[in-house]
């Protein structure tokens, strides 16, 4: 893991908080983006989510939400934890404007 922030997502159908916090620690992340997928308005097919943010100081929940400001809480998370780490820069290197620049192929040999 080294210096990265491991982000892991859990859709559960019963005690989401219990298995965040399972997944949590099997998986040796530092935050589990729990969704219950039975909640109205959350899960699959929906524009909005409901979740809860678990990391090793506890749990926090969010509204129901646009899945783009979802996203948004989980980039702060990230940004407030690099941020404690001590980290003077989060990009290594810009991507460019259509996404992410492709691998360079070999040559065969």
């Amino acid at each position: 893991k080294g210096r990265r922030v491991v982000v892991g997502f859990a859709a559960e159908t019963h005690d989401v908080l219990a298995e965040a916090r399972r997944k949590l620690l099997a998986k040796g992340a530092d935050l589990i983006v729990a969704n219950d997928v039975t909640t109205p308005g959350a899960g699959f097919g929906s524009d909005t989510n409901v979740v809860h943010l678990v990391d090793a100081k506890g749990a926090l929940a969010l509204p129901e939400l646009a899945k783009d400001e979802v996203a948004g809480h989980i980039l702060d998370w990230v940004r407030e934890r690099l941020r404690a780490r001590g980290a003077k820069r989060t990009v290594k290197r810009p991507l460019k404007r259509a996404g992410v620049p492709r691998a360079r192929r070999r040559s065969p040999a």
